[in-house]
């Protein structure tokens, strides 16, 4: 199963440093990663794999986003099949 990761906010260093490591340290794989700049503005939209995660899905999205709220950013992780549902015609 994967699961699609969003991440706005302003540019600093080490946000996909963090972000990653986070993943990392819940057995989440980072299997495709973008990224842009815009300005002084942040994007990144990666797609993680998480069948071999140490925690519940739920928790691990609470960990992602108490990590955006540290650090000043907006991220988001949501299950690829709503994401894909959500986008669907």
């Amino acid at each position: 199963m994967n699961a699609v990761l969003s991440v706005v906010g302003k540019d600093t260093v080490g946000i996909l440093a963090s972000v990653a490591s986070k993943c990392a340290e819940h057995q989440a794989n980072v299997v495709e990663v973008t990224q842009t700049v815009i300005d002084d503005y942040f994007a990144m939209f990666m797609m993680i794999n998480i069948d071999a995660l140490n925690i519940e899905f739920t928790d691990f999205v609470d960990v992602l986003q108490g990590l955006g709220k540290s650090k000043g950013l907006d991220i988001h992780v949501m299950h690829e099949d709503i994401f894909n549902l959500m986008h669907k015609i």
